[in-house]
């Protein structure tokens, strides 16, 4: 196996971690979570599996972050001046910069915030809480779509 398989197979491994957990906990735990919600034990599972996953997030963009502008380079494509990449480069790097911003919110300001807001009862729940819980949901589900959206990218750049 060459230096360069071994890269491309480390940046697959990585995508398929972070899509395939972003699938299992849209698709699978959340709406299991939603109906068992007046379970005590499927709030701190809910919880429990998501702390868990975003290790493995976090640890599949480094590793992402890493392999891929050794990739690019490999390419020949310049690491710092867009107008020489592909356009489905630029469109790939585009949503994953946007998907990198809103799994940062998520983690930093919107979980946080939902986790105070859960510990509240809900007659003390603002509507500006309520939006606030109501983009806890759509967040994940948004960049979800936009990483198939990634992947896509990836496949015709693959092509090329």
């Amino acid at each position: 196996m060459t230096a360069f398989s071994l890269l491309v197979w480390l940046h697959l491994l990585a995508a398929v971690s972070w899509v395939g957990g972003m699938v299992f906990l849209s698709l699978v735990l959340a709406p299991s979570y939603r109906s068992l919600a007046a379970k005590p034990d499927a709030g701190a599972l809910f919880r429990l599996t998501a702390r868990r996953f975003r290790f493995v997030v976090w640890g599949a963009i480094a590793v992402l972050l890493g392999t891929g502008p050794i990739l690019m380079a490999s390419h020949g494509w310049p690491l710092v001046e867009p107008r020489g990449w592909p356009s489905p480069l630029a469109v790939k790097l585009s949503l994953v910069g946007i998907v990198l911003a809103m799994t940062l919110s998520h983690d930093v300001i919107v979980g946080p915030r939902v986790r105070a807001l859960l510990a509240r009862p809900p007659e003390e729940r603002t509507s500006r809480h309520e939006l606030v819980l109501l983009a806890s949901t759509w967040i994940p589900r948004s960049a979800l779509l936009l990483t198939l959206a990634v992947l896509l990218a990836a496949v015709i750049l693959a092509r090329l």
